[in-house]
């Protein structure tokens, strides 16, 4: 049996997980309009490929990856390119951004997908470079590129793949219900991922509120020869913090500011793996994705399979939504979400869940108080940190003292605001805080790109000033050396030439 440790803080909140019937998997209908956006994963933005007017099928590539940190976009189904242009999306900001519109045709016809049955005769890299083609990006967080992440590079081996499948926060369960429906599928794509970034062995980490998923994930891995452990721990939130998740299993800690490889360790999410079986395997790009429809004002909750794109609205439709007034849609859960400003934003291949709750159900927070400075904020805080002299920084724009006290490790799982007595919504201070010291970043580098290629330009002048010099200096040494060797004096030959310039220009000398 793995020893199994604990996170410092965490904490218990209601679980709301059998409202959307953790298990059961329908498919959602096909839409008449799927908006594409053109970021769906952390770095680059892809770059469309098609124009408005061209008739697409299913699988086939509307937007290229720009450089490593970029992936492409895929057409879900068949249809045809109606705009390409800003559109709602859902994001904590509320701001638009570029998008692909495809109209469906209702056929939903695809391109022939081409799989490597047998992955294990191919180069790892080879394999790698399928992963990024298939546009698969991290499902379980930012959306950071997979391809990146199994390539950390021959300066960090890789001991052990782990599969994040705790899905500690409330009301989600998309993960738990793709390790009950697709466990053959995840333990293979853990199996390849494995023998990609040349790990020895594979744990599967899920939390013990999951029976279910362990009993059928326990089963799929009895009928593979792969080196890969399924283990569960107790349930706390937010044990499925990347950090938290390595800290509960191996005992170790990722360095702050490093990543899981640093220590030997690449850690993805049971989505990733099951699309990364799909993309090597059967030859399919990343275009559906299980999404979690919750709440109590849903007549019809539960765990559909949806094309990405597909508006928010229309999925919450599906699931019979009583819309009252002032509804709140939280894209996420109650914890890490935010709330959705358009139901024409689509989903992503991020998003795992929308939740509709009522009233009742999710009271509005109440008016913020000062703050008692009763510390359970750092007694819940699962990064050992101390919220409440980060709030303080955060309010006065201190980035050097933020820094200092390691904000950047904050994972915004909302611990420290949920046990605040005082209703201070202190991830929103810290996703502010973030958002600035980024901006300042960027805006160091930008002034730091520009003083080095003014100091290069004036090195550059120096050095053709210098070399011009040179060159005249070197011109005038050859010339007097030859007139000394001709018997003629420099100086009067000079205005010799030059009277006799004047002549032919009809001057008078």
């Amino acid at each position: 049996m793995r020893e199994i440790h604990d996170i410092h803080g965490g904490i218990h909140p209601p679980e709301r997980k059998s409202l959307s019937r953790p298990g059961e998997l329908r498919d959602a209908p096909l839409p008449t309009r799927l908006i594409l956006p053109l970021r769906q994963h952390l770095g680059v933005p892809a770059k469309a490929i098609v124009e408005v007017g061209d008739t697409v099928l299913g699988g086939q590539v509307l937007a290229q990856a720009q450089g490593v940190m970029s992936v492409p976009v895929h057409a879900p189904t068949s249809g045809t390119i109606s705009a390409i242009e800003p559109r709602p999306i859902a994001h904590a900001s509320g701001l638009e951004d570029t998008c692909i519109v495809l109209e469906t045709d209702g056929a939903d016809q695809s391109i022939r997908c081409e799989g490597i049955p047998e992955w294990q005769t191919v180069a790892p890299s080879l394999l790698v470079e399928r992963i990024r083609e298939a546009g698969i990006a991290g499902m379980g967080g930012a959306g950071f590129p997979t391809a990146v992440k199994l390539n950390p590079g021959a300066a960090k081996p890789i001991d052990t793949l782990m599969i994040n499948g705790t899905e500690c926060e409330p009301y989600i369960t998309a993960d738990d219900t793709l390790m009950q429906c697709q466990a053959d599928a995840l333990v293979e794509g853990a199996a390849i991922l494995a023998y990609v970034v040349g790990a020895e062995r594979v744990v599967i980490g899920i939390e013990d509120n999951k029976p279910a998923a362990i009993s059928r994930v326990t089963e799929a891995v009895r009928h593979t020869s792969a080196d890969i452990e399924v283990a569960s721990f107790p349930t706390k939130y937010p044990s499925g913090g990347e950090k938290q998740f390595i800290e509960i299993l191996t005992g170790q800690q990722v360095p702050s500011g490093g990543i899981p490889a640093d220590i030997g360790l690449v850690c993805v999410n049971p989505g990733t793996a099951v699309a990364a079986k799909e993309a090597i395997v059967d030859g399919k790009p990343l275009t559906h994705r299980i999404v979690t429809l919750t709440g109590e004002a849903l007549g019809k909750p539960g765990n559909v399979m949806a094309c990405i794109g597909t508006p928010i609205g229309d999925l919450l439709g599906d699931a019979a939504l009583s819309a009252g007034e002032r509804q709140r849609i939280i894209h996420g859960g109650p914890m890490m979400g935010f709330a959705v400003s358009d139901l024409d934003a689509p989903i992503t291949k991020i998003t795992n869940c929308l939740l509709a709750p009522t009233a009742r159900e999710l009271p509005p927070p109440a008016p913020a108080k000062p703050c008692i400075r009763c510390g359970h904020c750092a007694e819940a805080c699962p990064a050992s940190l101390l919220p409440q002299q980060l709030y303080w920084y955060a309010r006065a724009k201190d980035h050097e003292q933020l820094s200092e006290h390691r904000l950047l490790d904050c994972i915004e799982c909302g611990a420290c605001a949920y046990v605040c007595p005082s209703q201070i919504p202190l991830v929103q201070y810290y996703r502010a805080a973030k958002g600035q010291m980024r901006d300042n970043e960027q805006e160091k580098r930008r002034s730091d790109n520009s003083r080095e290629r003014f100091e290069a330009r004036q090195t550059r002048l120096e050095a053709e000033t210098l070399a011009k010099e040179a060159k005249r200096a070197a011109r005038k040494a050859a010339a007097q050396e030859k007139a000394a060797q001709d018997g003629v004096d420099p100086i009067q030959a000079a205005i010799e030439r030059a009277q006799a310039r004047k002549i032919e220009q009809g001057e008078t000398p």
